[in-house]
């Protein structure tokens, strides 16, 4: 005899098959959704990377053009005529603070060192050789100047700052070889002799140290 099959059953199987149908369906819709949103996140990571490739790329390009623009107002001398002798007798330098000549074997510390008192010139200029940036500034300066300025050093290495009061100009700084007079910390190109002239170019002795000197405060 063959069977039958009841209307009930013919529509509880019709639901099943749809059901299994949507189920499909739901999958694949999640599947597409899941890939689109995978590849978007990949897309925007890329992106995100290019972005910041991109602005490191320009960051570098910005310090070297900042190395290689001249600093408005900045004194040079020659450096292959100033003496790198190390001598432990006087020296009298043709600068005041001086910006190259004999010194001293032993060099100031010059690590983000600020200093109360003036330094020893002969001892300072050795810093410079090793690629300082020496800060130095007399009464004329305003306190919140020397404060500020105090604050630039102490968080960058290869610099020091003293006072100097025989010096022409309020506030001063120094390189091997260079100098540059300016009359208010805020002024621009404090700034930009930082970039250049701390472990720059006119540095005679790149990466020599600036500790373990001479660190009377």
């Amino acid at each position: 005899m063959a069977s039958r099959t009841s209307p009930d059953q013919n529509d509880r199987q019709a639901r099943i098959a749809a059901m299994r149908r949507a189920d499909k369906a739901r999958d694949r819709r999640n599947k597409i959704i899941a890939i689109t949103a995978s590849t978007a996140v990949v897309a925007a990571l890329v992106g995100f990377g290019s972005w910041v490739l991109l602005g490191q790329k320009q960051k570098e390009k910005d310090a070297v053009a900042a190395r290689k623009a001249p600093v408005s107002g900045e004194q040079t001398w020659d450096a292959k005529k100033l003496g790198r002798n190390h001598v432990e007798t006087v020296v009298k330098y043709e600068m005041n603070p001086p910006v190259g000549g004999d010194h001293h074997p032993r060099w100031t510390n010059c690590d983000g060192d600020v200093y109360a008192n003036p330094l020893p010139q002969v001892n300072a200029v050795h810093s410079l050789e090793h690629g300082a940036v020496w800060v130095t500034y007399n009464e004329k300066a305003p306190k919140a100047d020397v404060d500020t300025l105090a604050a630039k050093v102490r968080k960058t290495p290869y610099t020091m700052m003293s006072p100097v009061k025989e010096q022409a100009g309020a506030i001063m700084l120094s390189a091997w070889g260079k100098q540059l007079t300016v009359e208010k910390a805020d002024d621009p190109r404090v700034a930009q002799f930082f970039t250049k002239y701390v472990q720059g170019p006119q540095t005679p002795e790149p990466g020599a140290a600036c500790t373990n000197g001479l660190a009377d405060k």
